[in-house]
C-alpha cells in the first residue's frame, strides 16, 4: 500500500512595513538603518554587542604585542611603565603614541564588520545616503575646515592671553623622536578621527534613529557619551559638547559623515601637530576660556561654510525607500496542474498529457510521457497499430466439417466421391462402391466374382 503524504500548508507571512517618513519624504541619515537588509529593532543592540566583544579582543591583542615588544627591547620594564605608556599621550614616545591611536582607529573596521554580520549588505549606508563615502564632498569639507581653522587661529592671537597651565611642552629640538612622532600623527590621526565619527555619529545616531523618528534625539543623545570619552575640565567638556552637537547636526543636515569627519580630522591634526611642535600639550586636561571661545567660533564658522557649500551643491540629504510588495498567496485550484513551490491538492489527478505529480494518482489510460518511466499503478499504453489479419486459406478444397489448423494445410480428402443426398433412388441398382449391411450383421457386395 502506497502512503500518500499530506501537503503542508505554506504559512502566510506579511511583509514588514516601512515607516511613512522613509517612503514619503525619504530617510534622513539617522533613519538609514531601514535601508539595510535586516532592520529589526534588535539589530542595533546586536551590532553593539558584537562590536564591543571584537574591540576587546583586538585591543587586548594590540596591548599584548606592544608589551611583548617592550619587554624584548627592555627586560627591566615593569607593568606600571607599560600601563603609563598605553594611557598617556607622549609625543616623545612614537611607539606608545601609535598604539594609542591605533587602538582607537580599529573601531572603524570593527564597526563595519559588526554591522555587516547583523544588518547584512548595504554597509555603505552607515556612511551616507549615497550608500558610500562621498570622497569629493569629504575633501571639499576638509579644505573648508583648514581655511576656517587657519583664519580663526590667526585671529585668536589678537586676543589677550589667558593665564593657565599649558602642560608639558616639548620643543622639536628636545624631542629625539620628532620625525617619527610627526609621521605617526600624520598617518594615524585621520583614521582615529574617522573611527570616532563612525561610532559616535554613525552607529549611535542610527541606533537612536531606529527607535525615535525626530532628528533631535539622534543628535543630542550621543553627546554625553562623546563628552565622557574626553578627560577634560568643565571648559574642555563644554568645548567637546559643542563639537559633538555641531558634528551631529552636520551629519543629519548633509546626509553623511563627511563634514563631521573633515572637522574632526583637522581639529585633531592641529591638536597633535601643535603638541609635536611644542606649541601645546595634547595630554593636558585643563582648557582656557580663550581656547573655548576660539573653538566655538571656529566650529560655528565651519558650520556656516558647509551650509553655504551644501546649498550650492545638489542638496541630497535623504534616501527615499520603496516598500516591498505584499506577497500574494495563491492556493492550488482543483483541476489545474500544481504550481512549483506550492503543495499539490490531495486527490487531484494530473492533467492528461503531463507527467504525474508525486502524491497524486495517475490518470487511467494515460500513456507515460516520452523519456519518463511509467508510473506505478498505471497500465501500459495500448499499441495503437492493429495486429495484421491472417492470410486467407489457399489450399485444396475443404469439406464443411474440415478446417485447417493455424499454420498447416487440411488433410488430403477421400478420392471416392460422396453420393449426392439429393439424387432419386433407383431399384435394382445399388450404390456403387458402397456396402449394405444385412439384418444378421453380415456384409455383402452388390457384385460377385
Amino acid at each position: 500500500m502506497v502512503t500518500v503524504p499530506q501537503p503542508v500548508p505554506v504559512p502566510y507571512r506579511p511583509a514588514s512595513t516601512l515607516p511613512a517618513d522613509v517612503t514619503g519624504p525619504g530617510a534622513a541619515f539617522h533613519r538609514l538603518l531601514f535601508a539595510r537588509q535586516r532592520r529589526g529593532w534588535w539589530t542595533p543592540l546586536a551590532t553593539g554587542a558584537i562590536g564591543v566583544v571584537l574591540y576587546l579582543i583586538v585591543s587586548t591583542v594590540i596591548g599584548l604585542v606592544f608589551a611583548l615588544g617592550v619587554l624584548a627591547w627592555d627586560p627591566s620594564a615593569d607593568i606600571f611603565t607599560l600601563t603609563d605608556r598605553l594611557l598617556t599621550i607622549d609625543v616623545t614616545d612614537p611607539v606608545g603614541l601609535a598604539v594609542i591611536l591605533l587602538s582607537l582607529a580599529v573601531m572603524w573596521p570593527i564597526y563595519l564588520l559588526s554591522s555587516f554580520l547583523v544588518n547584512g549588505r548595504r554597509v555603505g549606508h552607515i556612511s551616507s545616503v549615497a550608500g558610500r563615502l562621498r570622497w569629493k564632498w569629504l575633501l571639499l569639507c576638509a579644505g573648508a575646515a583648514v581655511v576656517v581653522y587657519v583664519v580663526i587661529s590667526a585671529l585668536s592671537f589678537l586676543l589677550p592671553a589667558d593665564e593657565g597651565s599649558e602642560g608639558n611642552l616639548v620643543s622639536p629640538a628636545e624631542n629625539p623622536a620628532f620625525v617619527a612622532s610627526l609621521l605617526v600623527v600624520l598617518l594615524l590621526v585621520p583614521f582615529q578621527a574617522a573611527a570616532e565619527e563612525f561610532v559616535f555619529r554613525g552607529y549611535l545616531m542610527q541606533t537612536v534613529g531606529r527607535w525615535l523618528k525626530h532628528p533631535a534625539w539622534a543628535i543630542l543623545l550621543p553627546v554625553p557619551l562623546f563628552v565622557l570619552g574626553h578627560m577634560y575640565d568643565w571648559v574642555g567638556q563644554a568645548s567637546v559638547g559643542v563639537f559633538a552637537i555641531a558634528a551631529g547636526w552636520l551629519t543629519w543636515r548633509t546626509g553623511g559623515l563627511e563634514a563631521a569627519i573633515a572637522l574632526h580630522i583637522v581639529n585633531n591634526l592641529a591638536a597633535f601637530g601643535f603638541s609635536v611642535f611644542g606649541l601645546s600639550d595634547a595630554a593636558a586636561t585643563d582648557t582656557s576660556i580663550v581656547s573655548l571661545v576660539s573653538s566655538v567660533v571656529m566650529i560655528g564658522a565651519f558650520v556656516g561654510v558647509v551650509e553655504w557649500l551644501w546649498r550650492r551643491g545638489d542638496g541630497r540629504r535623504t534616501l527615499r525607500l520603496t516598500p516591498p510588495p505584499e506577497p500574494v498567496y495563491a492556493p492550488p485550484v482543483y483541476g489545474q496542474p500544481p504550481v512549483y513551490g506550492q503543495p499539490p491538492v490531495y486527490g487531484q489527478p494530473p492533467v492528461y498529457g503531463q507527467p504525474p505529480v508525486y502524491g497524486q494518482p495517475p490518470v487511467y489510460g494515460q500513456a507515460p510521457m516520452y523519456g519518463q518511466p511509467p508510473v506505478y499503478g498505471q497500465p501500459p499504453a495500448v499499441d495503437p497499430t492493429p495486429a495484421p489479419a491472417p492470410a486467407p486459406y489457399d489450399g485444396p478444397p475443404l469439406e464443411p466439417h474440415q478446417a485447417p489448423r493455424w499454420g498447416e494445410y487440411a488433410p488430403t480428402p477421400d478420392s471416392t466421391p460422396s453420393p449426392d443426398p439429393t439424387a432419386p433412388f433407383e431399384s435394382g441398382s445399388g450404390w456403387s462402391g458402397s456396402d449394405a449391411g444385412g439384418s444378421d450383421g453380415s456384409s455383402g457386395s452388390s457384385s460377385s466374382d
